[in-house]
């Protein structure tokens, strides 16, 4: 028998929405014999140590969240990027629990097929132009739409920047203190090199010696 996680369990009991979805998706990706953990904020799944899924909830609806989802076969066409720039993990979507009875089978067929990717070392072929938005960026997207907004607004090469930027470290909450440290320089309109004087040093007219915020 799985043994079932305790920050899982409180986390999941807090919930003032999708509380009874999130149970009905735990109970069916526990019976799949994955381990339960607590990672990202959120219930996270895992087979020998390695992540397959996560479930999450959104405003509108909940979701699976399959971290190599973009290799799934998807022969019934459910799979939703979560974000323009997403290129490894896809989602299910739902928005009661009798979408999610409806499909249950299949969404055991899809479990099975992502631990079978994992087991095997099957690697997403990223492209190197994009850089993948971390979990930690869209948890704090989610809790400040502005944040989320201003960061949208700056230009891909200052978004790309950032991303690189967030994504070294190993740790999730060096991740976190990353983002957290830069929120007020993205809020700005500020890119990750740039004075306040609105240049960056590799400009001509910048020598560095302006204050960062």
């Amino acid at each position: 028998m799985i043994k079932m996680n305790q920050e899982v369990s409180v986390y999941i009991n807090n919930l003032k929405k999708w509380q009874v979805e999130l149970t009905t998706l735990r109970k069916i990706i526990i019976a799949s014999g994955l381990s339960e953990d607590y990672k990202w904020k959120h219930p996270c799944y895992t087979k020998d140590g390695k992540n397959i899924l996560l479930i999450h909830g959104f405003k509108d609806y909940c979701a699976i969240l399959f971290i190599k989802g973009a290799l799934l076969k998807d022969p019934k066409n459910i799979l939703i990027k979560q974000t323009e720039n997403t290129q490894a993990a896809r989602q299910i979507r739902f928005t009661n629990v009798s979408e999610i009875a409806t499909i249950e089978p299949i969404i055991k067929q899809y479990i099975i097929e992502a631990i079978g990717i994992e087991l095997a070392g099957l690697k997403v072929k990223k492209k190197k132009a994009i850089v993948e938005i971390p979990f930690e960026l869209e948890e704090k997207f989610k809790e400040n739409p502005e944040f989320k907004k201003a960061f949208n607004a700056l230009t891909l090469g200052r978004q790309n920047g950032y991303l690189l930027h967030f994504v070294k470290p190993i740790q999730s909450k060096t991740k976190t203190a990353r983002i957290e440290k830069n929120i007020a320089r993205i809020l700005n309109g500020y890119g990750l090199t740039d004075c306040t004087c609105g240049l960056t040093k590799r400009k001509p007219n910048c020598d560095g010696s302006h204050k960062y915020i």
